[in-house]
């Protein structure tokens, strides 16, 4: 399953983040989103984690907890493909 983490502190590190969710199970891969430029963390990235289970465990278990004074935001992540680029004009 992939999983969104969202309002992490910028100052947070890929293995922080990896150590964070290896206690609910396996990582299969990891992405804390950096700025091109600079190499500083955006707040935010994506794990996916092989067993549903252990990715539900740990999502339930961070989802609004507290990091360094900040509530993050702990869900499954949208399918890039599945989402339509098509809107609805409003006239």
């Amino acid at each position: 399953m992939n999983i969104y983490v969202g309002q992490l502190p910028y100052s947070m590190t890929e293995e922080e983040l990896r150590e964070m969710f290896l206690e609910y199970g396996e990582i299969g891969s990891l992405n804390l989103i950096k700025d091109k430029f600079s190499g500083q963390s955006k707040g935010f990235g994506f794990i996916d984690m092989p067993n549903n289970a252990e990715a539900d465990k740990a999502i339930k278990a961070l989802n609004k907890s507290m990091l360094q004074g900040r509530e993050i935001k702990v869900n499954q992540a949208e399918d890039r493909r599945k989402k339509s680029t098509f809107r609805k004009r409003r006239y």
